[in-house]
């Protein structure tokens, strides 16, 4: 039933595209909801009150996968009156009111810079019975002092900024995310503090570029020293983060990943492109020898290291021999893994209108031939393990044949993907838990560990999973509409109360 009764709280969907950025962006849409008195829906529900679209708009088939997914529903809210659909992201930054045009159905579009008013713009399109857009051109109020509803006990997402002063030819974030804007770390580390004393153990800095933090209040080194400032978190297991920038990457992260026992050695550095002349047409500030004299510095301080990366292929211009090049990095920086894109056309960005746009036919034919010599490396890299013992930080929904084949999976601390046998362990394992096991088989992409585990370590994480709980990290939130009942939040185990 979509509509609520009279007395009872209006239930919720988020649907999420995109990056990590997005992702987290989504747990704050839910804090905020269950903040404002929803309640989420259950999964098997197909007609909650309110459906939150949380979109990307970096990939060429964003808008058609949105305006798809709006029409199917509008059937679904046709039959059930009450129900509300609210668009947000950075495709309605983009679009703005464009989406209520194309789908007069839609009843609030909001954007990136103002996710705290959806309670209020919801309230305001039930009051007046017509759609509400608002875009705002820059942040109204930093996304962390908003309530959030954690997807992970065991995980957790802390944006150390958001925001990009880059302007990479390819990439429309700028334009929809806005010029950077710093926490500042005290905000940051009592975030994490929040966190840990809730029961997570892995924390993941995030930010469109992390190693430019800082530069709003003047301190290059800032980054660095935020990383070493986690490192004196008690309960903090694991740090990462995502995503840095070769033009802005220094030796005192480095030295900092090194000397820092609990940042992971893992590191995910976007590459783009091999090619010299086609990072300068896409405006990266910096050149192949620059990016593997980085790589080599890392594996000097870190042996141990696994890095990952991003390359696009395709771009407007881009030769045989300027694919090659990138062929010829990839094979020398031996990634452990890479996210792989062919070049997508952005209406708004100075690539779209470039000269050499390639066919589509060479495109796909030079992602095949990437996707073969980075599958061929990540395979050689990984049986390399092959004998090694991994700590597994065990989690959920990492493995989607682990019900047919009866292993767990987790992330080791390089982030590398193990499937496990949980052996005599079997129904004692919980995720959040910590597991050592020793890698018996590899794959391009993950390792399997099918022997005995070594040791098992229940963790707070863990109960926290056993007993149905995630971590919520309550914001400062005044005058916005009750819905309804509020839900029952669990007690907090510690902790601050605010960001």
């Amino acid at each position: 039933m979509t509509t609520a009764a009279a007395g009872s709280p209006r239930t919720y969907q988020v649907r999420t595209y995109g990056c990590q950025m997005n992702v987290h962006d989504s747990e704050r849409i839910s804090g905020l909801l269950e903040q404002a008195g929803y309640v989420r829906a259950a999964e098997a529900d197909e007609q909650p009150d309110v459906v939150v679209f949380n979109t990307c708009a970096v990939r060429e088939n964003a808008d058609n996968r949105l305006y798809g997914n709006l029409g199917h529903l509008r059937p679904v809210k046709d039959k059930h009156p009450g129900m509300q659909i609210a668009v947000g992201g950075c495709l309605a930054q983009k679009d703005r009111g464009d989406i209520v045009r194309k789908a007069p159905w839609v009843d609030v579009v909001f954007g990136t810079h103002n996710i705290g008013s959806l309670p209020v713009l919801l309230e305001r399109a039930r009051h007046n019975t017509a759609a509400e857009v608002e875009i705002l051109e820059s942040l109204d109020v930093f996304p962390s002092t908003l309530p959030t509803r954690r997807e992970s006990t065991y995980a957790g997402w802390v944006s150390i900024s958001v925001g990009c002063n880059n302007t990479c030819t390819f990439c429309i974030v700028p334009s929809l995310r806005g010029k950077e804007k710093d926490r500042r770390p005290g905000d940051i580390l009592s975030e994490v503090r929040a966190l840990v004393d809730e029961g997570v153990l892995e924390v993941t800095l995030l930010g469109q570029n992390v190693n430019s933090y800082g530069v709003e209040f003047g301190d290059r080194y800032a980054f660095g020293k935020l990383l070493r400032a986690c490192g004196d978190i008690e309960g903090l297991e694991r740090v990462r983060f995502t995503s840095p920038h070769p033009k802005d990457f220094t030796d005192d992260v480095i030295a900092a990943m090194a000397e820092t026992p609990n940042v992971c050695h893992s590191l995910h550095m976007p590459l783009q492109s091999g090619s010299d002349d086609v990072l300068r047409a896409m405006r990266r500030s910096y050149r192949s020898e620059k990016y593997l004299g980085i790589i080599e510095k890392v594996r000097d301080a870190m042996p141990d290291a696994a890095i990952t990366t991003d390359i696009i292929v395709g771009f407007p211009g881009e030769t045989d021999a300027d694919f090659e090049k990138t062929l010829d990095v990839v094979r020398e920086a031996r990634f452990s893994s890479a996210f792989t894109f062919q070049y997508s056309k952005r209406p708004g960005t100075p690539a779209a209108t470039m000269d050499g746009q390639l066919p589509k036919q060479v495109v796909q034919e030079r992602y095949e031939r990437l996707i073969a010599t980075v599958e061929e490396i990540t395979w050689a890299e990984n049986r390399k393990l092959v004998g090694e013992t991994v700590e597994v930080l065990v989690a959920v929904g990492e493995g989607r044949k682990d019900e047919r084949t009866g292993r767990l999976s987790g992330r080791a601390r390089d982030g590398r993907l193990v499937h496990f046998d949980a052996g005599s362990l079997a129904g004692q394992i919980r995720p959040g838990d910590i597991v050592h096991t020793t890698v018996t088989y590899a794959a391009p992409h993950h390792l399997n560990a099918d022997g005995e585990p070594l040791s098992h370590r229940r963790t707070r994480a863990g109960d926290a999973a056993e007993a149905g709980r995630t971590p919520r990290t309550p914001g400062v939130l005044l005058g916005l509409p009750t819905i309804g009942a509020p839900a029952a939040v669990p007690a907090p185990t510690g902790g601050c109360a605010a960001n």
